[in-house]
């Protein structure tokens, strides 16, 4: 944990579930309330993987009170889940007279997750996003998780949709063989091309290839700039239409063409995924 923000992620997850023992909780717990209080993540946000059940309620009434700016809910299935952590969290809020920031991002992994996506994403003002789990997930429906991924693409399309739907990013599944990275910049490149709005690491040789996926490249980038000044003169000329050449340009693809100049702020990729 001490050196997870040297290696520059956008988020680091300190997990208090499935890689700690039963036998280890209350050890872990401690090691994560000392992180966070006196770990320099950097720029990376904190989030604490809680686990399930009664003994989550035991990791909030640690964690929370050291300000980490997510809690992950494992295996999540319904809103009922998100609001009884919700709760729980501002009890613990409330208890020690803090401001009421932190954020919830339920991780998707079973078959009755995807199909209540909407109801969590919508389940508190507090989800920040979506995840889907692949592993997980696959197991749950009987099949065997593959690089093509026919198998969970229904399950991806659905939570990044609903995601989008209630206005929350949607993040998809780790690449979990930290070998394959060209497996692993393919499989970031379609959930970029899918909608995601980012991928989970498992090993810090991962973070590079995944960011340099998601910047825009040059060619995008020279586009989007292209799209936006003739947005801007079209209404500096009180023109209702917008075209660029011969296309007309309607307001999507000029909200698209902002949000690629925003990406473009944290770096610019030289060649085309194609």
């Amino acid at each position: 944990m001490a050196n997870a923000g040297l290696h520059r992620p956008d988020m680091v997850i300190l997990d208090l579930e499935d890689s700690v023992a039963p036998s280890e909780k209350d050890k872990a717990r401690f090691l994560v309330r000392n992180a966070l209080r006196s770990v320099d993540f950097f720029d990376a946000e904190r989030c604490v993987r809680i686990n399930q059940g009664a003994l989550g309620v035991e990791d909030l009434a640690m964690v929370v009170p050291q300000f980490p700016d997510v809690i992950l809910v494992p295996k999540c299935e319904d809103a009922d889940t998100v609001r009884s952590i919700a709760d729980a969290i501002q009890k613990v809020e409330h208890e020690h007279h803090l401001s009421g920031e932190t954020l919830i991002l339920p991780i998707i992994e079973s078959a009755l997750g995807v199909v209540n996506a909407y109801a969590i994403a919508s389940s508190s003002h507090r989800v920040c996003a979506l995840a889907i789990g692949l592993e997980d997930y696959t197991a749950d429906i009987g099949v065997e998780r593959t690089e093509e991924g026919r198998e969970s693409f229904y399950a991806r399309m659905s939570v990044m949709t609903n995601a989008k739907a209630v206005g929350v990013q949607a993040l998809d599944s780790v690449w979990s063989d930290v070998e394959d990275l060209d497996g692993l910049r393919r499989s970031t490149l379609e959930a970029k091309a899918l909608g995601f709005d980012g991928k989970g690491c498992i090993h810090p040789r991962q973070i590079a290839v995944v960011h340099d996926a998601f910047k825009p490249t040059t060619a995008e980038v020279e586009k989007a700039s292209q799209i936006v000044a003739a947005a801007e003169a079209a209404r500096k000329s009180g023109l209702g239409v917008v075209s660029l050449g011969s296309k007309m340009i309607d307001a999507p693809v000029i909200l698209r063409a902002h949000r690629i100049l925003r990406m473009a702020t944290f770096g610019v990729r030289e060649e085309d995924p194609n």
